[in-house]
């Protein structure tokens, strides 16, 4: 049923919700709650502390409505009491919910308290009546769209949609799990915490289930027979032409892939290493050994900045030895375009590097052999098998420079191979970082000032917006913290600017520029979070580091350390909470990345450890893998027992479990599950 007819919501509402992913009433019983006022637990006015948060029972003893009209703003008081304090109630503006509140009816109220110990007051705060008390929810919202109005229309949702169940009876029983109707209307209105706390389980334990039955079946993709099957190559020749000594690490991770792409069935392997450990050259040396035996090679970059840097180095390591690279991407001219994809269609390009515009279908490469897909978790699965019927079932390779906890590797993965690239390379010296905040700003500033002197470079990651999310908003706030900056301490030094929404063009002139050090300083949004590879940066400031991720720090940190000298890395914040504290300690301690995720796995709690950027492979609801690992175990068991009988899920009993891995992935038939 489509949004727009649900009683209570209207064109206009259909509109705001459509800005939240929600056009149907079974999408909208799908925006499950991001965190709940507690009704439940409630105290006696006189234990209430001045900036506490807290839930009290009181009757209305009195309303107070303003004596004149010609303010602005209208203030409605109430004074509560429940027989052993009082507390006076104060509403802004807000004629209607003031009127709804009657005289001598006891409610629950929640919110701030203020005022003094003699007179306490609790400003705007939300009430109940008290023969509905339990859990509001309070759901993730657009500008526009107020939280009472999305429990108005959930409510009306519930009534209309009766959520299907696909797990089998025997499931349910085994794993002690709430029905799934049961679990949707109580995850949005629990009476108290242990029957949130049931229906969730039973949400996770779905999620999770179908996340590692897809991604199982995925895997058992090798089953068709390669079309790409390769034979042995003498790969000293291109380690000899490289001016450096592989790692051990590295010797591995090649090996591996050779021993995969020599096999009868397609090569699904990840290669996963810290920032710097190598992952380009191991890529190059696959991509090398397929152009020996006579295929060819895609590389997809998540981002045009490093498709082009890709493009770079790729040429250095493999055109020496006659193997052509290609380049294909968006901002290219429609004539540049065609004639790359002739050249891939020919057969006349060896590697064709490129982003999303390698997915199109107007993109045919010769004999295609290798897929290579660098951050694989910026794509989503389903991307990954888009490439792939682009050849008779080729290998694929997948990188990523992101470190993921022991504990997740496993269905984060789940339908690939692993090499882990532990070792770095020799000569690389481990950034120092320091924690500071803005009372040290002119200290670092002079610090850089210091470090450009020498001739040397350095970033600065500008200040994040919070308010809201529009690109805009991003936009404006790096050209002003820019704006700023030069033409007060970095006046007169070359400085450039880099942000998401800037023109491709721009962009690589930019970066051009920082490369062949004509610029100095580079001022940037997370953009320069992945990849970019300049070995003369030497310094980087983050300002605002409380707002970024801690896996995100450390793979901005790995922007500079790239060189043979030290290299430095300051967060400054003013943040004094101990979550702050214990990342900036993580920060400082360790360069490790494995070390940083697994840390940050543990402080992050609920939410996505993976981020909204990054939540392109993990499309999930409402698991959490810091707080589920125990249901994770479950799930492990479990999706091993129903494999076993049944791989491919085609039994009756599963029907509801196929449904499930086919809406989570986008389609059945490519996942192996025909």
């Amino acid at each position: 049923m489509e949004i727009t007819y649900l009683k209570g919501v209207g064109p206009k509402k259909a509109e705001l919700y459509k800005k939240l992913g929600i056009e149907t009433a079974e999408q909208l019983t799908e925006l499950y709650p991001r965190d709940y006022v507690d009704f439940t637990n409630t105290k006696l006015i006189r234990e209430a502390e001045i900036g506490e948060v807290c839930a009290f029972r009181a009757i209305v003893a009195g309303k107070k409505y303003p004596s004149g009209y010609s303010s602005r703003i209208q203030v409605y008081k109430a004074i509560l009491t429940d027989g052993a304090g009082e507390i006076t109630a104060v509403f802004f503006n807000t004629k209607f919910t003031f009127d709804t509140l009657k005289l001598n009816k006891e409610y629950i109220f929640y919110g701030k308290i203020s005022g003094d110990y003699l007179n306490l007051q609790i400003n705007s705060p939300q009430f109940v009546e008290t023969a509905s008390e339990g859990l509001l929810p309070k759901y993730h919202l657009t500008a526009g769209l107020t939280n009472n109005a999305v429990i108005a229309n959930m409510k009306t949702a519930l009534s209309q949609v009766k959520r299907a169940e696909t797990f089998p009876e025997e499931i349910l029983e085994k794993c002690a799990l709430m029905g799934a109707d049961e679990a949707m209307r109580k995850i949005h209105f629990p009476k108290n915490r242990g029957e949130y706390s049931e229906a969730r389980r039973r949400l996770v334990f779905e999620e999770l289930l179908t996340l590692k039955l897809g991604l199982s079946a995925l895997k058992n993709r090798g089953r068709t027979l390669s079309g790409a099957v390769m034979a042995d190559v003498d790969m000293n020749r291109f380690y000899g032409s490289l001016p450096f000594l592989p790692t051990n690490a590295q010797l591995r991770a090649v090996n591996d892939c050779i021993a995969d792409m020599k096999r009868l069935y397609p090569m699904n392997r990840l290669v996963q290493g810290d920032v710097g450990s190598g992952k380009t050259m191991v890529a190059a040396a696959a991509a090398y050994f397929t152009r020996c035996n006579g295929f060819t090679t895609l590389v997809m970059a998540p981002t045009e900045v490093l498709a082009r840097q890709h493009y770079e180095t790729f040429r250095g390591f493999l055109e020496p030895l006659g193997v052509s690279v290609g380049l294909l991407s968006g901002s290219m001219t429609p004539a540049e375009k065609k004639r790359v994809r002739a050249a891939a269609e020919s057969g006349s390009i060896d590697v064709l590097i490129g982003t999303h515009a390698l997915i199109q279908k107007t993109v045919n490469i010769k004999r295609l052999g290798l897929i290579v897909v660098d951050e694989q978790h910026r794509f989503g699965v389903a991307q990954r098998s888009t490439l792939a019927e682009k050849g008779a079932n080729p290998h694929i390779m997948a990188m990523s420079a992101t470190p993921i906890p022991r504990t997740l590797a496993l269905i984060v993965y789940g339908d690939l191979d692993v090499s882990v690239l532990n070792e770095m390379p020799k000569g690389r010296i481990p950034v120092k970082t320091y924690a500071v905040d803005s009372s040290f700003r002119t200290r670092v500033y002079n610090f850089i000032k210091k470090h450009i002197a020498d001739g040397r470079q350095a970033f600065i990651v500008c200040p994040r917006v919070e308010q809201n999310d529009e690109d805009s908003s991003d936009k404006k706030s790096a050209i002003e913290y820019y704006k700023k900056l030069t033409e007060g301490e970095f006046k007169g030094i070359p400085t450039g600017l880099l942000y998401g929404k800037m023109k491709q063009a721009d962009k690589d002139a930019v970066m051009s520029e920082f490369r062949e050090n004509k610029l100095k300083l580079l001022i940037s949004t997370t953009v320069i979070e992945v990849g970019i590879d300049v070995p003369n940066a030497a310094v980087m400031l983050i300002e605002n580091a409380e707002q970024f991720g801690l896996s995100q720090l450390h793979q901005l940190r790995g922007r500079v350390g790239r060189g043979a000298e030290q290299s430095f890395c300051i967060l400054m914040s003013d943040s004094k909470s101990e979550y702050t504290k214990a990342r900036a300690k993580a920060m400082t301690d360790t360069t490790d990345g494995y070390k940083i995720a697994d840390i940050d796995l543990q402080l992050r709690g609920p939410g996505n450890f993976f981020g909204r950027e990054q939540s392109g492979a993990l499309p999930m609801k409402v698991a959490d893998f810091a707080d589920d690992a125990g249901i994770l175990g479950e799930v492990e068991r479990l999706a091993g027992e129903i494999l076993k009988t049944d791989p491919a899920l085609s039994k009756e009993e599963h029907k509801g479990l196929r449904e499930n891995v086919a809406k989570l992935f986008g389609g059945i038939g490519e996942y192996g599950l025909n």
